[in-house]
């Protein structure tokens, strides 16, 4: 957290010289121009753990290192260790996206070469490094094809979600922390040890995050960029697809479909506002004002409520995947059908405010 507070005040002052500043415009909600590049903070803090992290597997055995590693700490290090060529795929591959991102946040790159790089790492990780998910379809493709197209969606979800002051990172944080909780209530068996090691690297995430935002507050000082949203992304989206969200031998194999409630409300944003893009005639790769937050604010709340109302309902839909793997098949439609509730009230107002909008318009 200090890493990634630190470096994104370094970005920060620095911005204007290094060409990274987001200047005001009609899609856009700030109204001077904000430095950009704060996604370079939350890279530096992930990265600056699992480097020194790292160096201490290798050179674990000199005697100083030893003797200063604590007793639980050293049961796990021969599992650490076989897993950190996951682990630096993972920062490699997170770290070329951050980079197209940053390039677009200073060049302005078009969307379809943007799109191409977060395909091709996507099915290099699925194709090359296995990353996947089952979800019990034996039907061959499918399953990679799913996680590609999961990866680059969970890359654009939060991309698109970062549009007002705390939004991205806040809600990044909440999934991040919600999704570490549930791998580790529901750490089984051999599997647990993949789960606890996944776990860290969520919570690490969260902690950069939280380094990032004491800058990104409202109101903010500077925004993640698309380099940012990028980076996270695709690490929540590679934490869903690296350990089973349910023990192999649990009585509640529903639990697998925990990434898909903590993550209900940045897919709700993008998916809703790739129809609205869509029915108006326009790219869905064009910005506009047409999120969630911006339709909440439409509904008469301030900038500040509406991404505390997002917040909320992510943490609410986070708290139902909590409990998703100690219910029985029932529970789990219970709580499958309160998260779609609560998305369809959401959809309800918010349809309910644009006719009334139309309505002065056309009166």
């Amino acid at each position: 957290m200090l890493v990634a507070y630190v470096v994104t005040w370094i970005v920060r002052i620095n911005a204007n010289r290094l060409g990274l500043l987001d200047e005001p415009g009609d899609r856009k909600v700030h109204l001077v121009p904000t430095p950009l590049g704060g996604g370079i903070g939350i890279w530096a803090g992930f990265f600056t753990v699992f480097a020194v992290g790292s160096l201490i597997l290798v050179f674990r055995d000199v005697g100083w290192i030893d003797r200063l590693m604590p007793g639980f700490a050293r049961q796990h290090l021969d599992g650490i260790s076989a897993k950190l060529d996951s682990l630096w795929i993972l920062i490699g591959s997170g770290t070329l996206l951050a980079l197209v991102g940053l390039a677009d946040d200073k060049w302005a790159i078009g969307w379809k070469p943007r799109l191409a790089s977060q395909f091709l790492i996507a099915l290099f990780c699925v194709a090359w490094q296995g990353w996947r998910a089952t979800a019990f379809i034996s039907v061959p493709l499918v399953p990679g094809l799913l996680s590609v197209v999961w990866i680059v969606a969970m890359i654009n979800s939060f991309n698109m979600l970062d549009n007002m002051d705390g939004l991205s990172g806040g809600v990044a944080f909440l999934a991040s922390t919600f999704l570490a909780a549930v791998l580790l209530i529901s750490r089984e068996g051999e599997e647990g040890n993949q789960q606890l090691f996944v776990a860290g690297l969520l919570i690490v995430l969260a902690g950069s995050l939280l380094g990032f935002l004491f800058h990104n507050r409202p109101p903010a000082a500077i925004f993640m960029g698309d380099g940012g949203s990028y980076f996270i992304g695709f690490v929540i989206a590679a934490a869903t697809l690296l350990a089973t969200y349910t023990g192999y031998h649990s009585k509640s194999p529903h639990g697998i479909l925990a990434p898909l409630f903590v993550m209900a409300v940045p897919m709700y944003d993008m998916l809703t506002v790739i129809w609205i893009r869509l029915r108006n005639g326009k790219s869905p790769f064009e910005g506009d004002k047409n999120h969630l937050s911006h339709r909440l604010c439409d509904l008469g709340l301030t900038k500040t409520q509406s991404v505390l109302t997002i917040y909320l309902l992510t943490a609410t839909c986070g708290m139902a995947a909590l409990i998703l793997h100690r219910v029985d098949f029932l529970g789990a439609v219970i709580m499958g059908t309160l998260v779609l509730c609560i998305m369809v009230l959401i959809a309800i107002l918010e349809s309910t405010a644009r006719r009334r909008i139309r309505e002065k318009e056309s009166g």
